[in-house]
């Protein structure tokens, strides 16, 4: 049997992202934009005309994974969650070169569809990196900018190699990974998050890991960042030398809000009203 590309889905994850996108907490509508990338899923929702916000998830994973955030967030916003290409969701799985303007001429070909100038952008991890770029190549489309665990400003760690022989072994190393990118589980999750989470645990036991080299953004390039930006990073990440990570862009980017969180891990949950905050706060910044 011909082994699965790296980062594309199985028919098997098409179908449960399929069922957990039916259950979208709000009323919302799905494109299918036609990008120079490939086709481009997104879910939108909240006020058609309110301020665009772009979320944009990490690897190994889709949109679906903002669905409780953009429940809160599409109050004050126009959210549209975006399917990355080359990643498993409903997009292409085109996979351009990182170091190129290849990923920003794809979302410039995303906001051009959705009819969208400029947006604010929310960045989670490979996402993050990606809202980054983009931020740098085109900053008069990005008016906000929050990066969580953002790849790109410190160094990635050699996780992957760590990783490989855990995959060997089944169900237990894939918990292994999980709690040391992830954290301990939560005691009690939500019942109707249980899709979700069913959902993301599918992708890592289905879908082969992107072997991602995430350039590192150079100081001069990272020192030019215009819009007004927040990082937040635990200082347990496994994947990024998130300590100096944050201290770099305080010192390349004094005007950016950094918290360096002492007890998080890779992925930080209960951000959502926090963010909040921070987009509402960035864009009175933008405006003063």
């Amino acid at each position: 049997m011909k082994r699965q590309r790296p980062g594309i889905p199985t028919q098997h994850v098409l179908a449960a992202y399929r069922q957990v996108l039916s259950d979208w907490p709000v009323p919302n509508e799905s494109h299918h934009l036609a990008t120079r990338a490939g086709s481009t899923f997104v879910v939108s929702c909240g006020p058609e005309h309110g301020p665009a916000l772009v979320l944009l998830h990490g690897t190994l994973s889709n949109a679906a994974s903002w669905m409780f955030d953009a429940e809160r967030w599409s109050e004050y916003y126009r959210v549209h969650a975006v399917d990355i290409i080359g990643e498993p969701g409903l997009s292409e799985g085109t996979q351009p070169a990182l170091d190129s303007d290849a990923h920003a001429q794809w979302l410039d070909d995303v906001l051009d569809a959705l009819g969208v100038e400029s947006a604010a952008f929310v960045g989670l991890s490979f996402g993050g990196f990606l809202a980054l770029d983009y931020a740098l190549r085109r900053p008069a489309r990005v008016n906000a900018l929050v990066l969580v665990s953002p790849s790109g400003i410190g160094r990635q760690r050699a996780f992957l190699l760590k990783a490989l022989p855990l995959l060997l072994l089944g169900r237990w190393g894939r918990e292994r990974l999980r709690r040391a990118v992830m954290g301990p589980a939560p005691l009690h999750a939500p019942a109707r998050a249980q899709p979700l989470l069913d959902l993301l645990a599918l992708i890592r036991a289905e879908v082969r890991p992107r072997p991602l080299r995430i350039p590192r953004i150079s100081d001069e390039r990272l020192a030019a960042l215009h819009p007004p930006a927040a990082l937040v990073m635990g200082a347990r990440d496994a994947l990024i030398d998130a300590p100096a990570a944050a201290e770099r862009m305080k010192r390349l980017v004094p005007t950016a809000d950094v918290t360096l969180l002492a007890d998080a891990y890779h992925y930080i949950p209960g951000l959502r009203e926090d963010i909040l905050a921070r987009l509402r706060q960035l864009q009175n910044l933008q405006h003063e």
